[in-house]
């Protein structure tokens, strides 16, 4: 084995990201207060080609020094925009034909096992996280199509919300990634 360098890795620049297909998916984040945890979910989006993200609530927004620290440029490459109420942005995703995924742990919430078959339903997917104490609203769970929980089996409840983000993109990329050319 020998490491690859940075240079021969064959990456798109910003440019030729902002053009290259995207994934059907939507990654919607409710009032994360974190601008670190903002800034790496930037930065997942981007690996993992993913058509927008939609800030809403409280959720700080670029251009900001402290999102940059994480994004590292990636709040260029990959869609974004902000919308003050929470439930308008769900609302309108629903009428544009979205199914809705709140990242929650709920009773009936499905397991990564059966997002296949979520996406061989779905036409564009919208994954909702929520805030990093209080997590998703039970009105925003309300207006959800379903709920999906990563399986824990340590003494603390939740994951940080950016690594738990990077496991259900990477997760939903394996299954929607097919639709595009790569």
């Amino acid at each position: 084995m020998q490491k690859i360098a940075n240079q021969d890795l064959g990456r798109l620049d910003v440019a030729a990201v902002k053009t290259a297909p995207k994934i059907p998916l939507t990654v919607v984040l409710d009032s994360v207060r974190s601008m670190h945890n903002v800034g790496s979910i930037f930065r997942t989006c981007d690996a993992y080609r993913v058509e927008h993200i939609l800030l809403t609530g409280t959720t700080p927004v670029p251009p900001h020094r402290e999102i940059h620290k994480t994004a590292l440029g990636a709040t260029e490459s990959v869609s974004w925009s902000y919308e003050r109420d929470i439930l308008t942005a769900l609302n309108n995703l629903k009428s544009d034909h979205y199914t809705l995924i709140a990242i929650e742990q709920a009773t009936e919430a499905m397991t990564p096992s059966q997002i296949p078959r979520i996406c061989q339903q779905a036409e564009k997917l919208a994954v909702i996280f929520g805030h990093e104490v209080m997590g998703v609203s039970q009105a925003v769970i309300d207006l959800c199509h379903y709920c999906l929980e990563l399986p824990q089996y340590g003494t603390k409840h939740s994951l940080n919300i950016s690594v738990c983000a990077g496991i259900v993109i990477y997760e939903l990329f394996n299954q929607l990634k097919d639709r595009i050319s790569l």
